[in-house]
C-alpha cells in the first residue's frame, strides 16, 4: 500500500485517483473546486466514463479514497503525488503550463520529507526538470520528479489503466524508479511491460505516440478523398492494408477527422516545442492541416445533396468526438455544425451522453432523446459519432419519418448497397 496524492480531478486525475485506491492504496485528490470535491465526495464523477462511477462509489465506501481542497495537508500524507492538471493549448499552438507550475510551487511549499513528484499531464519535453527546479526553490531537502505519461482511450480510461499496452516511467534516480514500479506492480504483464527511461524521453514518447496515431487517422483520410475520385473504397483499402501486421488496422477509419482534447492540442504541442528547438517536423505539420480540413470536405457533401440551405433542416447523431464518452472538446461536429447555422440551417441533434456539453456550445439548437425524433421532417441525416445504437437504426422507421431519405454517414458505420436498397441516398467518405 502507498499513499498518494493526486492533484487535478479532470479526465486523467479522476481515472488515476478511483483506479490506484482500487489497487490497494490511499489515495487523496485533490481539486480547488470545492462543488467538484463535494460531488465526487458524494459518488458523482466529473464525467462519463465507463465503469468508473461504480469503482469511485466502492472506494469511497471502503475509505480507500477522499476528495480535498486542502493541497498542503494532502502533499504531507502522501508519499507519491501526481500532477494531474491541465495543459491546454496557447493560441500559438504552444502548452500552457501555467497550472502545472503553479502545482509544483504549492508542492514544493508543503514538502516535509522525501517524496516522489510524478508529471501525468501531457506536457513538453523538458518540464520535469522546470518542475525540479520550482520545487528546489522551495524546499531544500531530497525528492525526486518522475515523468509518467498517461495513456488512457477517453470511452475505455478503466480498461487501459489496469491492462496498459506499457507504463512509461522517466527518472534519473533508481530510488524513485523502484518506488514506481512498486506502485504499478499489479497492473504490468510480461506482454505489458514498465519501461524505465530518462524523463525527456518519456515526455516525447507520449507526444511522438499521439502525433503517430494521428498521422494514420489524417493519412486514411487523404486516401479516403483519392479513393472517391477513382471509384475504389477506402473500408476495403483500409482492411487489405491493415491485414498487414506491420501497419496493423488500427485508428486506419476514414471520416471526419480525429478530436477530443489530445490529439489536436498534442500535434500541435509537439509541432511547437520541435519548432522552438530548430526542428521543423513536415509530416506532422502536414497531419494537422488534413485533419482541419477533413470536417470541411464532410461539410460539401451535406451542402451538396441539400442543394440549397434555405428552409432546410438538418439532423445530427452524436456530438461527441468519439463514442462511450461525453466529451465534446474538438469535436468535428462543432464545426461542421456551425458552418451550416451560418448558412440558414435548422439543426436537430441527439447523442446518447454528450448532449448536456454540446449545449454549452450551442444553445440555439434543438435536442431530442432518440435518434427518431431526431430525424422527424429532416432533408438530411448527418452521422457524427459511431455509437453503437445507430448501427442498428429501424430504416424503415427512420425513412418514414424524414422529408428526404437524404443521409451523409461521416463514420461510414452502414453499407452503401444496403442503404440504396433501403431507399437512401446514401453518402459516406471514399466510397462510392
Amino acid at each position: 500500500m502507498t499513499n498518494i496524492c493526486v492533484i487535478g480531478t479532470g479526465y486523467v486525475g479522476f481515472t488515476a485517483s478511483v483506479c490506484f485506491a482500487n489497487l490497494g492504496n490511499d489515495c487523496i485528490g485533490v481539486d480547488i473546486n470545492s462543488d467538484r470535491v463535494k460531488s465526487l465526495n458524494g459518488g458523482i464523477p466529473p464525467i462519463y466514463e465507463t465503469g468508473l462511477r461504480e469503482l469511485l462509489e466502492i472506494n469511497l465506501r471502503e475509505k480507500r479514497l477522499y476528495y480535498t481542497t486542502e493541497l498542503k495537508e494532502a502533499v504531507k500524507e502522501s508519499e507519491v503525488i501526481f500532477i494531474c492538471v491541465g495543459t491546454p493549448e496557447n493560441s500559438d499552438g504552444s502548452v500552457d503550463l501555467s497550472q502545472v507550475y503553479s502545482v509544483a510551487e504549492s508542492i514544493g511549499k508543503a514538502m516535509n520529507k522525501y517524496k516522489v513528484i510524478v508529471n501525468k499531464s501531457t506536457v513538453p519535453i523538458g518540464t520535469a526538470e522546470a518542475v525540479k527546479n520550482i520545487i528546489k526553490k522551495n524546499y531544500s531537502g531530497e525528492f525526486d520528479v518522475v515523468s509518467n505519461p498517461e495513456f488512457l482511450r477517453e470511452g475505455a480510461a478503466m480498461k487501459d489503466f489496469f491492462n496498459p499496452d506499457r507504463i512509461i516511467i522517466g527518472t534519473e534516480s533508481e530510488k524513485a524508479a523502484e518506488i514506481m514500479k512498486h506502485l504499478y506492480k499489479a497492473v504490468e504483464r510480461v506482454e505489458n511491460p514498465i519501461i524505465v527511461t530518462d524523463t525527456k524521453s518519456a515526455e516525447l514518447i507520449k507526444y511522438a505516440s499521439n502525433a503517430y496515431l494521428a498521422t494514420k487517422i489524417s493519412f486514411i483520410n487523404e486516401i479516403a478523398r483519392y479513393a472517391e475520385v477513382v471509384g475504389a473504397d477506402v473500408t476495403k483499402v483500409a482492411k487489405g492494408m491493415g491485414l498487414d501486421k506491420r501497419i496493423g488496422s488500427r485508428f486506419l477509419h476514414a471520416g471526419i477527422g480525429y478530436g477530443g482534447s489530445c490529439f489536436p492540442k498534442d500535434v500541435k504541442g509537439i509541432l511547437y516545442s520541435a519548432k522552438s528547438a530548430g526542428v521543423e517536423l513536415q509530416i506532422i505539420k502536414a497531419v494537422d492541416k488534413v485533419n482541419h480540413e477533413q470536417p470541411e470536405f464532410v461539410l460539401k457533401k451535406i451542402l451538396l445533396a441539400l442543394k440549397t440551405t434555405k428552409g432546410k433542416k438538418v439532423a445530427v447523431l452524436g456530438l461527441a468526438f468519439k463514442p462511450k464518452t461525453d466529451d465534446v472538446r474538438n469535436a468535428p461536429a462543432e464545426t461542421i455544425i456551425k458552418k451550416l447555422i451560418e448558412a440558414g440551417v435548422k439543426i436537430s441533434a441527439f447523442d446518447p451522453v454528450a448532449e448536456d456539453n454540446f449545449k454549452k456550445i450551442f444553445p440555439q439548437i434543438e435536442y431530442f432523446s432518440n435518434p427518431y425524433d431526431t430525424a422527424k421532417g429532416a432533408d438530411l441525416l448527418f452521422i457524427s459519432t459511431e455509437w453503437d445504437q445507430f448501427r442498428d437504426i429501424d430504416k424503415k422507421r427512420l425513412k418514414s419519418l424524414m422529408k428526404q431519405p437524404i443521409i451523409v454517414d461521416g463514420r461510414n458505420i452502414y453499407e452503401p448497397n444496403e442503404m440504396k436498397k433501403a431507399g437512401f441516398e446514401y453518402i459516406s467518405v471514399g466510397r462510392k
